[in-house]
């Protein structure tokens, strides 16, 4: 009786650690780190990132603007920025770089000033709260930007799908917000 017990007990302990693994590797293949698949490296020259997205054949460029301390900027990068058809999307698209808005790591602006990342963020966006996500043309122009957390992966597509289309033109990102609700529903 102990025998069936114990095969019992070992089968249990099998099946138990076979189905942790499955779930783990689930989830990890679900998601993806944002810092390697996400934002892309770079040197802080911002207007070498243009010219490097202009022969790229991107759109523009994403800077977000974060915190290390932020619940927002964490949440975003775990919950919507990790997820793969957001990274391949906005990667297909924009050249994208975090910006510490309380960072004293000097980049190269736009215009090719070089200047501390907290003062970039403050001085030349106003950037207070964060995250805020600010989309440059090629030219280095803002031309969208939002502020505070998307409320999930759907809603920061559909960000990026306003500023791909060009809609920042013509409407504001709450009515192209709302005209994609409604016509998924």
């Amino acid at each position: 009786m102990r025998h069936v017990r114990r095969a019992f007990e070992r089968g249990l302990f099998r099946l138990t650690f076979a189905l942790f693994l499955l779930a783990a590797t689930s989830l990890s293949a679900a998601s993806r780190d944002p810092g390697q698949y996400f934002f892309d490296p770079t040197f802080g020259d911002f207007a070498e990132e243009l010219q490097n997205a202009r022969a790229a054949g991107k759109k523009g460029i994403l800077l977000m603007f974060e915190m290390d301390e932020c619940p927002f900027c964490q949440r975003m990068k775990t919950t919507v920025l990790n997820q793969p058809e957001v990274q391949d999307y906005f990667r297909q698209h924009f050249m994208i770089f975090p910006v510490d808005i309380e960072g004293d790591v000097e980049i190269h602006d736009f215009a090719g000033q070089v200047m501390p990342q907290k003062d970039f963020a403050l001085k030349s966006f106003r950037v207070r709260a964060t995250p805020v996500f600010a989309f440059f043309d090629l030219d280095g122009n803002l031309v969208a930007r939002f502020t505070g957390a998307t409320g999930d992966a759907t809603e920061f597509m559909w960000l990026g799908e306003y500023v791909v289309q060009g809609r920042y033109k013509d409407s504001t990102f709450q009515v192209y917000k709302r005209e994609r609700q409604a016509a998924s529903e």
